[in-house]
Order: C-alpha cells, then structure tokens, then sequence
C-alpha cells in the first residue's frame, strides 16, 4: 500500500463517520456503553482483590511465652523464628505492653475490665507477634513454631501456645480466592459480550451499505481497496468511543475516591486510580480499536464475494 493510498483510506474511513451520522453515532454509542459496563467491573474487581489482600496480610501469628522464660532463651527463639524463610517479620510484645495494648483496644471499657491487674498480676503473656511473606503458609509456619519446644525439656518448653485464628483464616483464604475467580470469570465474560455487542452494532452499519460495496465490487475496486475505508472508520469509531469512555471512568472513580476518602472503621479505602489509570486507559482504549477494525473486517468480508 502506498502512502497516497493510505491517505486515502484515511480521508474516506473519516468522511464515513460523519456520512453514516447516525449509524456512526449507534456504533460510538454502544462502544461506550459496552466498555463503560466492563471497565466498571474491572475497577470494582481490582478493588476488591485489594481488600482480599490487604484482609489475607493482616493474618499473624502470636507465639505466646510461658512465664519465666529468661531473656537469652527468648533472643534465642527470636532468631530461630526470624530466620525462617517464610518469615517477613517478628516483634516481640512484652506482657506490660500486651496489657496495654489491650486497655486501648478496649477504649473506654478497658478501663473498668481491666481495673486491678498490676505488673505482678498481669495475665497477659509475653509474645511473640510474627508476620509471613506469603499468607497461605501461616499455618506451616505455625506448626514450624510451636516445633522449636522439641529443642528443650519438657518442664522447660518456652512456647505456651501458638494460635494464629486456625479454621477462621482458612475460611478467610477461600472466601477471598473465591472472590478473585468470581470477578475474574465476570471480566472475562463481559469482555466477550462487548466484542460481539459492538461488533454486531458495525455489522449493522455496513450492512446498510452492502449496494455502495456491491457497486464499487462491480466496477471493478479491488478486495483491499474496498476494504481500506471500513477498516480505517472501525478503528476511529472504536477510538473514539473508547477514549470516551476512559474519560468517563476517570472522572467517576476520582469523584468517588475524593468522596469516600479513608474510612478509618472499616480500614478501607479506594484503590489510588494512579496505581493502575493508564495501564487500564491503554488496554480500554487498544481493546475499543481492535473491535472496531475486527466488527469492521468481519462485517464485509461477506460483501466482497461479489
């Protein structure tokens, strides 16, 4: 194809949009519609796949100490359990900071419950509060925990209990698994209507033109000639409608994440659209403009066995 050709084609696909007026505007239309609908769901899955993730980190471990277990003896856990691969982190929380800690979690009740107990009375154990790199392997490295007892006697087991909310966050791990497949599975259907629901709309269009094809067939344009133009007015009506749509999406969600802001409560919070805006702007955009050219080639294929 020459550059004179090709700016032909692009000259024809151009004047088609605003000759076809209405059809053009039905194929933008839908384009946005259909893209508007997927790229909602993307943000609502991309979102709650973030809270599953930031659900599955906030599982942790607490190794709590037996009493009297001496500082050397509890460096010496420290390091055995910091240097376990799974391991991102371990703070070690003694019994006067637990009590503590629990008084402020419990507000203005804590005071009252916890009314009485003294450093010497103090019922909260030392701990140790470990973190692992991957969540799904808490339980193994629970089990690798409450193992490291088997280097001492058994009167002077340092490691009381090990409880990292067992049966519960396996429950929590299938619950956000399931979340992913679910909204993954929806994505990918939604994606497929909107190719067939907008490719079907600019089947629509050529087809009322099938005689200015017919003609041009006749008299003798070649298969490539003919379908230059089309191809040229699918991808601009798929740009069109898909930027379109981007711009919609954009405004939407950073109205809605000014509006929701941070909720403190409910430790959520909206996804930051800077995080993932043009890696999604892209792939809307490049997935409006292959529709388009494939509802466009597809379309007049049929017409050109003339």
């Amino acid at each position: 194809m020459t550059f004179r050709t090709f700016l032909r084609h692009l000259r024809e696909g151009m004047k088609n949009i605003f000759r076809n007026g209405w059809m053009s505007v039905a194929s933008i239309t839908s384009i946005i519609v259909s893209l508007f609908i997927l790229g909602v769901f993307v943000l609502l899955v991309i979102n709650v796949n973030s809270f599953a993730d930031e659900a599955d980190s906030q599982v942790q471990i607490s190794a709590f100490l037996n009493t009297g277990v001496d500082g050397t003896t509890r460096q010496q856990l420290q390091t055995a359990i910091e240097g376990m691969p799974e391991v991102s982190k371990v703070t070690f929380v003694d019994k006067a900071q637990g009590l503590q800690d629990l008084r402020e979690k419990l507000g203005a009740d804590g005071n009252d419950l916890l009314e009485g107990y003294t450093e010497d009375t103090n019922p909260i154990p030392d701990t140790f509060k470990v973190e692992v790199i991957e969540p799904s392997t808490v339980s193994f490295v629970a089990g690798k925990i409450q193992e490291l007892n088997k280097q001492y006697s058994a009167d002077q087991q340092p490691i009381y209990k090990v409880r990292y909310g067992q049966g519960t966050v396996e429950k929590l791990f299938k619950v956000t698994r399931l979340i992913r497949n679910i909204g993954f599975a929806f994505v990918a259907g939604l994606g497929i209507m909107a190719m067939f629901l907008i490719s079907n709309t600019i089947r629509v269009t050529i087809l009322a033109r099938r005689r200015e094809i017919g003609i041009m067939k006749l008299v003798g344009a070649t298969n490539s000639f003919i379908r230059g133009p089309f191809f040229v007015e699918g991808a601009l009506i798929g740009l069109i409608g898909s930027v379109v749509t981007v711009a919609l999406l954009y405004s939407g969600y950073q109205t809605l994440e000014n509006a929701i802001g941070f909720d403190v409560t409910l430790n959520f919070h909206l996804v930051p659209l800077q995080q993932f805006g043009y890696p999604l702007g892209g792939l809307i955009i490049l997935l409006g403009v292959l529709i388009g050219v494939w509802g466009s080639t597809v379309s007049i294929r049929k017409f050109l066995k003339v």
